[in-house]
């Protein structure tokens, strides 16, 4: 895990940075997109940003679902610390299990588009209480749980944090390993919603291009070192196949600080993620409001819509109802989380890849206008992000348990598949006229080449 996790950190700052170029050129709500129109050139702009602009919607309302039942599992979780019973068993192999599972994610749904309710002027205290949690969490993490596994159940040695492998998957060794990508990647992507809001950022063209930058490496090294204090800090591998609770991470406290401290982390948890969550739902909004601006989505005007002070409500609403009808995946699936995840996480990761391939290969020469030009490792990063990125989309379309059976199928790349070919009708029947006209895209790239 280690391994896959140094190795993701290099790829995705290059991402970030390769990002950050063009967000400095082109600071604009709805942003990804329109970095991607404007990457392939005006032959190929309106294809390529109606697609993306697709992808990223797709990516941002699959994320909030996904989240929310992440938090699902941190409460459900409980029950196995605390030896409940429950009708059928705990796990997802239990109808009645996911049921209740999918109940808590729908109502934590629910909150975090409420949040999204509040004054505009309450945002920034929601930012700060969430960043607040998450830093509490983190600490309490690298300072607390070290010293109660070191008063119960001891480290594991560095030869086994370090070297030790196991197969889960049931696919080929040096595939298992590459999976173990899904994690890694997984946690460092969406540092382009810096981006998304860049219409509401003073001095979008250095703020917002550094927000997507800096994300990047804080949320890598905050990752990093969690992923090594869980090597050393997790059970043997005999305890772990032990803990049947959703979420292991709530059993692992418990097993080291006790049952009482570990509902204290699981509240703290539950909280920052539905903060988290309803601050990804503030960033998603702006981009569905400009994709609907723009003419894409169907219902558009109504999407588009804002409130008197200018907050996109309605965009607010899609993702709910979006959401919760992609939650409804998990009662049928009993891997319905992993799909989710990876759905959320695939078509961001291609929007990374294409966009860093169409700057090699269509305008490698663009965007002088940037505060933040690559120079002379331009051509290099594009490339290194463009190959890396293709990996990734092929980890998370990929089965992850084998042999693939009926219950164990991965729907993500089904789901990339549905929104693409949406995508391409959507290009097909849209005037040219009501979006993205090629004198619009012309002097959008103008404006980033400083003519």
């Amino acid at each position: 895990m280690w391994s896959s996790y140094v190795v993701t950190l290099v790829f995705m700052w290059i991402t970030a940075a390769v990002l950050a170029e063009i967000c400095s050129a082109l600071p604009l709500s709805g942003s990804i997109y329109i970095w991607a129109a404007e990457s392939a050139g005006p032959k190929y702009a309106r294809f390529v940003g109606i697609v993306v602009a697709w992808w990223t919607c797709t990516a941002w309302m699959t994320f909030a679902a996904g989240n929310c039942q992440t938090t699902a599992n941190y409460i459900v979780s409980q029950l196995a610390v605390w030896e409940l019973d429950f009708p059928g068993g705990i796990g997802n192999h239990n109808i009645k299990w996911r049921a209740l599972i999918w109940a808590i994610s729908e109502g934590l749904l629910v909150v975090t588009i409420a949040l999204n309710h509040l004054p505009p002027r309450w945002y920034s205290k929601v930012f700060k209480l969430s960043l607040g949690l998450m830093m509490l969490d983190f600490f309490l993490c690298m300072i607390w749980l070290p010293i109660g596994v070191s008063k119960t159940y001891g480290f594991r040695s560095a030869k086994d944090a370090f070297t030790m492998t196991y197969n889960g998957t049931g696919a080929p060794p040096g595939w298992n390993w590459i999976l173990s990508f899904l994690f890694t990647a997984g946690t460092l992507t969406g540092f382009d919603a810096a981006g998304h809001i860049a219409e509401e950022t003073k001095n979008a063209s250095v703020v917002a291009a550094r927000g997507i930058f800096l994300s990047a490496i804080a949320t890598g090294v905050c990752g990093f070192a969690t992923t090594i204090l869980f090597l050393f800090c997790t059970p043997d591998l005999e305890t772990v196949f032990t803990l049947a609770a959703p979420q292991p991470f709530v059993q692992i406290y418990a097993l080291a600080l006790g049952r009482g401290p570990s509902i204290f982390m699981t509240v703290l948890a539950v909280i920052g993620l539905i903060m988290n969550t309803s601050i990804a739902i503030v960033a998603a909004s702006r981009l569905i409001f400009a994709v609907a601006r723009d003419g894409v989505l169907p219902g558009h005007k109504w999407i588009s819509h804002v409130t008197h002070d200018g907050q996109p409500r309605h965009a607010v609403l899609i993702m709910w109802f979006f959401g919760a009808a992609l939650l409804c995946t998990i009662l049928p699936s009993s891997v319905a989380f992993t799909s989710l995840v990876s759905a959320g996480g695939v078509p961001t990761i291609a929007a990374y890849g294409l966009i860093s391939l169409l700057r090699l290969t269509c305008t490698p020469n663009q965007f002088q206008t940037s505060k933040y030009k690559l120079g002379k490792m331009a051509k290099p990063f594009y490339a290194s992000a463009a190959v890396f990125n293709a990996l990734i989309f092929a980890v998370m379309i990929s089965p992850f348990f084998f042999p693939v059976t009926a219950e164990t199928f991965n729907f993500a790349g089904v789901i990339f598949g549905a929104v693409t070919i949406f995508a391409v009708i959507t290009w097909w029947f849209t005037p040219p006229e009501r979006w993205l006209r090629t004198e619009l895209v012309n002097a959008a790239r103008q404006g980033a080449d400083g003519y």
